[in-house]
């Protein structure tokens, strides 16, 4: 019987949970084989695509030596993604606690557009704001995307930040009103404490969004000095129909290790903020 039950939890639990992880984790372990492996293998068609017999750092070495700017633009990515999701989480909160818990007319409404303008395409989007950074003399520069990645952010933080909202028992808020707490005040000394694992998951879904994004920085910046990592590396790796795969696989390993890195740092958070929040609205 015991045999039976082992076998059971083994079939239906651990292999399904290898695939998962195995399915999820593949495209990382394509990217660290490539990086380490050398161009006489890379390109070596009769060669085992997984294999590596003489693993080389020459990848790594090649980007930084030969590619100058990368460590502005990673400097920048950070600026451009942290000043953004900063602006974005603080917006979205404030709209996302009107929204659950203020009862005024077409809240309901108001709830559902913010849904809608998510669903927005980002590339219907970025010829006007061309235009309006243009007018306003703020194209080639990071702030260029620190005003426009709210605009794709602050939904998205509003939507997820409404179904945490709405999880909290009211009761906690009506006490506090009661003592003479201010809504500003629930909001500020109550609410947004007990939701910091919902805001940590919108901060880490929002930063990661801001980080990856390539439209908008490839539209609105042509400077090297002013580049995102993303635009940045593709404009130096990718020349015409030639791409040189080595460093073009070891930038992007190394501009996954800070989301990994937050990813890691936050999971007790946003694995929390996930399960408490999101799907309650």
């Amino acid at each position: 019987m015991k045999k039976k039950s082992i076998m059971v939890r083994l079939f239906s639990l651990h292999i399904p949970l290898f695939l998962f992880g195995f399915f999820f984790l593949f495209p990382f372990l394509w990217m660290a084989i490539t990086a380490i492996k050398p161009d006489s293998e890379l390109y070596n068609p009769a060669q085992f695509p997984l294999l590596v017999r003489s693993p080389t750092l020459e990848h790594f070495k090649y980007v930084f030596t030969k590619m100058p700017f990368f460590f502005v633009w990673m400097r920048n990515s950070f600026i451009a993604a942290g000043l953004s999701t900063f602006i974005s989480i603080i917006i979205g909160s404030l709209a996302g606690y009107s929204v659950a818990r203020l009862r005024f007319p077409g809240a309901s409404m108001i709830g559902m557009g913010i849904f809608i303008t998510y669903l927005v395409p980002r590339t219907l989007l970025f010829l006007p704001l061309a235009y309006m950074l243009r007018s306003f003399g703020l194209a080639n520069s990071v702030i260029s995307l620190v005003i426009t990645y709210p605009t794709f952010l602050v939904p998205f933080c509003t939507w997820i930040l409404m179904g945490y909202f709405a999880s909290i028992p009211k009761e906690i808020e009506e006490c506090a009103i009661i003592d003479g707490c201010s809504r500003i005040g629930v909001f500020v000394r109550i609410v947004a404490p007990l939701s910091t694992p919902g805001i940590m998951a919108a901060g880490i879904f929002a930063f990661t969004l801001s980080w990856t994004d390539f439209i908008y920085a490839l539209s609105f910046i042509q400077l090297d000095s002013q580049k995102t990592l993303p635009v940045g590396v593709v404009s130096q790796l990718v020349i015409g129909d030639v791409f040189l795969w080595g460093p073009l696989m070891a930038t992007a390993l190394l501009a996954s290790v800070p989301i990994a890195i937050i990813y890691m740092l936050l999971q007790r958070h946003f694995v929390s903020g996930l399960t408490a929040g999101a799907v309650k609205y």
